[in-house]
């Protein structure tokens, strides 16, 4: 019998075990755990805690807030963070706060599937340099109360969709290459002068 290699059985059969409980215990949704590490991959200056887990809500991960396994709320104001917004953020169907704003090496279009984070309610991206048109998508975020995208390079002309947003209490989009006139109301056709509850335009 060689009691060495006994020994080194069970540091093996250990280690297995323990990291098999790390994953079975994860406290992180693991769809929301891939769709954040997808997003990671794509950005540059992300907090140096989110190098030190696999697990967002576990471990924990800076600006990253959780409730119950899922990812609740990013908050990464001013995080210098260099990259693009892809459509992986769509897979965070929890949401109810996305702040990237200030990070002005965030460049490129929004991704339409920003119209997936049905429970958003607080949606701040002032400050960056975003491009391309505001998705029409946006218009399915029937929780939205609170919508920055100013001081950004968006062009084009306004969604009308903006105006399904009953809930809006505040829309800035200031500071843009926005053109065009402010989509009105007609027939079913939504425009603005929806916004009854808007306290901000």
């Amino acid at each position: 019998m060689r009691p060495g290699g006994a020994t080194a059985r069970l540091l093996f059969f250990l280690s297995f075990f323990t990291s098999g409980i790390h994953l079975l215990f994860s406290d992180t949704d693991p769809r929301d755990a891939a769709a954040l590490k997808s997003l990671k991959t794509q950005w540059q200056n992300t907090p140096p805690s989110w190098g030190q887990s696999d697990d967002p809500c576990g471990a924990p991960w800076e600006g990253v807030t959780c409730y119950n396994s899922r990812i609740t709320a990013l908050g990464l104001s001013t995080m210098s963070l260099v990259g693009k917004l892809s459509g992986d953020i769509g897979g965070l169907a929890e949401l109810r706060s996305l702040d990237l704003s200030f990070n002005s090496n965030l460049t490129g279009p929004l991704s339409p599937r920003l119209g997936d984070l049905l429970n958003l309610n607080i949606l701040i991206l002032a400050g960056c340099s975003f491009s391309g048109s505001i998705p029409d998508e946006l218009g399915n975020l029937a929780k939205l109360s609170f919508l920055a995208l100013n001081s950004n390079n968006f062009s084009g002309g306004i969604p009308p969709s903006l105006g399904k947003l009953s809930k809006l209490y505040w829309l800035d989009l200031a500071d843009n290459q926005l053109t065009g006139t402010i989509p009105i109301s007609r027939g079913t056709t939504p425009g603005l002068d929806l916004l009854l509850n808007a306290k901000h335009l």
